[in-house]
């Protein structure tokens, strides 16, 4: 953030929708933070709560194919008060629900939310600070893990005061009630565009780049939709299966084993707060070829060298490089290079980040069940596919990408 913050009049709009992903990663957990009380309620285990979180991927991915072009042609604000008012519905069924399947349909729900908030919040972000798109989307990264921090204390606060577990459900649904009321008459750019042209005005120009060759979606398109895919694997695998491959390559016991999150939770944070402040000085082009070489390196080197040490540090590392906003900026030099369809490219963008949540624990349970150590091989070589298409998506980027140093008239940095 700069001086010149106050002067973008989207700025309060941008911290309204900052707040939806706050509700939203409280969202993410929530059903695994009352695990034990949904399971007394649905009358099931585990397995039955288990089947419920499932249905988030599903919704996400069902809403994804058709609400970024939805997006495009209706505007930003619907389509983010469409996600907030599905939410309320996931927030509000839930708690209420009486049965495992009832619980499922409003599961499949939030993932619509979810589905319907990236469409309209990532596009609008980008058209709201088109010089600073990079820094306005990570810092979405941040206000999800602002709210993941946040649930836990506020449900040890329930449990201590013996309070119905319910309550953490229905505090989220009342900040997006507020949200809700706040954001009615704050400004979007595509509906203050659309305003100019029908008052005979110049459009409003919310292109961040001028180009010397017009991008080629069947060329440097399917790069990003390649990129989607392979970011979330990327991260995803270490998440996942880090501690199954710590203890069972690394000899490393089971609760250091899986302390070894926290510290890739550590550095995936650390990393959007230096992002953040980077993105604003440096073209997200170039950190996203940094961040995928930092990524490649790092996993290779936990392939490598499994020793208790190099995990330790390597999984920071991969928490920074990988899991701390790389995808977002993916995301953001994609918006840069096909500006004219912002809801339609995030939508390409995340349905192949959704495709790879199912496709790669198949893949990688497999490959576990012959031998550990190739998880960590697989995701050397997933990794390395996508420091490959960094490179290319570097090169065409300023190929196609006119990058005279002239008129920048002081945009309004985040």
């Amino acid at each position: 953030m700069d001086d010149h913050m106050n002067k973008n009049r989207y700025v309060p709009t941008a911290l309204s929708m900052y707040l939806n992903y706050v509700v939203h990663g409280m969202g993410v957990i929530m059903l695994s933070q009352n695990q034990n009380a949904l399971m007394a309620q649905w009358n099931t285990d585990l397995i039955g709560v288990s089947s419920v979180i499932s249905m988030l991927g599903i919704g996400r991915l069902i809403a994804i194919v058709f609400s970024g072009p939805l997006s495009d042609k209706f505007g930003r604000k619907p389509f983010i008060y469409l996600g907030m008012v599905t939410y309320l519905l996931f927030f509000m069924g839930i708690v209420f629900s009486p049965s495992v399947g009832v619980a499922m349909a409003f599961a499949v729900i939030a993932g619509l939310a979810n589905s319907f908030l990236d469409s309209g919040t990532y596009p609008a972000l980008m058209e709201s600070f088109p010089k600073n798109a990079g820094t306005a989307n990570v810092l979405i990264k941040a206000a999800v893990q602002i709210g993941q921090f946040i649930l836990p204390f506020v449900i040890a606060l329930i449990i201590a005061s013996q309070a119905w577990f319910g309550w953490s459900f229905i505090i989220a649904a009342i900040l997006l009630v507020i949200n809700m009321l706040v954001l009615w008459r704050m400004p979007f750019p595509d509906t203050d565009a659309r305003e100019a042209t029908a008052e005979g005005e110049e459009k409003t120009e919310i292109a961040a780049v001028k180009f010397k060759k017009k991008p080629k979606m069947w060329f440097e398109g399917v790069a990003f939709v390649l990129y989607g895919f392979i970011s979330q694997s990327t991260f995803y695998l270490v998440s996942q299966y880090l501690n199954t491959y710590a203890q069972a390559v690394a000899d490393m016991p089971a609760n250091t084993a899986n302390q070894l999150i926290s510290y890739y939770s550590i550095g995936s944070m650390t990393c959007v707060a230096i992002t953040a402040v980077l993105a604003t000085k440096i073209r997200s082009v170039n950190l996203v070829l940094v961040y995928t070489a930092g990524a490649f390196a790092s996993i290779a080197a936990m392939y490598l060298w499994p020793t208790p040490t190099v995990l330790t540090f390597g999984a920071g590392l991969v928490g920074f490089f990988a899991a701390g906003g790389v995808m977002q900026l993916g995301l953001t030099v994609m918006g840069e290079m096909f500006p004219a369809g912002k809801g339609t490219i995030t939508s390409i963008f995340y349905t192949f980040g959704s495709i790879a949540s199912y496709v790669i624990p198949v893949v990688t349970s497999r490959i576990a069940a012959i031998n550990p150590r190739n998880i960590m091989l697989f995701d050397t070589i997933i990794a390395g596919i996508g420091f490959v298409i960094g490179i290319f998506v570097f090169i065409r980027y300023h190929q196609v990408v006119d990058l005279s140093p002239e008129k920048d008239k002081g945009e309004p940095a985040i």
